[in-house]
């Protein structure tokens, strides 16, 4: 049985052309299948499923300008709008992560009392000590554009004395943009800044 096996084998070699041709060609079904087909049909179902998500959940103004995406965050330096959270990259997308400093690191430390500084420059009225860490700490990805309704509903009095909107009308905007946690159970409350600013330019904000 074994010597016939053997001479099978021996009879019906595989030549090295022959084999060549085999992995050019499986590498080509490969190559349409993976790198052409599935990104086609995977592109064409997001596009008629969620068009938004896959254009980059786009953000534009009552103008109809883009203005930036809801995913990614960014850095409002009118003191009459509401404030981010700290970016140790600027918002920049293609730098997406942080230093991930400890607790006790000097540069984060700084960081943290100047931006403490800022914002009793910017805030007199409001205590340091209501201030939500987030405010003053970088989210892990440095994009985070969300912050939570304690870090608006704090930076409402500086915004109401900039722009004469009376500070029961802000904390409603607040309240009308607060997201709650994804399916009830994950994450926390949040409010998207570039949204809330938006409407606040709507309601006469400067």
């Amino acid at each position: 049985m074994g010597n016939a096996k053997a001479d099978v084998i021996s009879h019906n070699p595989v030549s090295k052309s022959a084999f060549l041709f085999i992995v050019v060609r499986l590498s080509a079904v490969f190559i349409i299948l993976c790198g052409l087909i599935y990104p086609l049909a995977s592109t064409g179902l997001a596009q008629v499923l969620m068009p938004g998500r896959a254009n980059g959940s786009l953000v534009s103004n009552s103008a109809g300008q883009v203005v930036g995406s809801e995913l990614i965050g960014q850095q409002f330096e009118n003191p009459a709008l509401f404030q981010s959270r700290v970016s140790s990259i600027e918002y920049k997308a293609e730098a997406s992560g942080s230093n991930n400093y400890g607790p006790s690191n000097p540069d984060m430390l700084q960081r943290t009392r100047d931006s403490i500084e800022q914002w009793k420059t910017a805030n007199p009225d409001v205590a340091v000590s209501t201030l939500p860490i987030d405010l003053v700490t970088n989210s892990g990805s440095g994009l985070d554009p969300h912050i939570t309704p304690a870090s608006a509903r704090v930076q409402i009095p500086r915004i109401s004395a900039l722009t004469g909107i009376s500070q029961e009308q802000l904390d409603h905007l607040v309240t009308s943009h607060t997201e709650s946690r994804d399916l009830g159970l994950f994450g926390e409350p949040r409010v998207n800044v570039l949204k809330l600013n938006l409407e606040l330019l709507e309601l006469g904000g400067r």
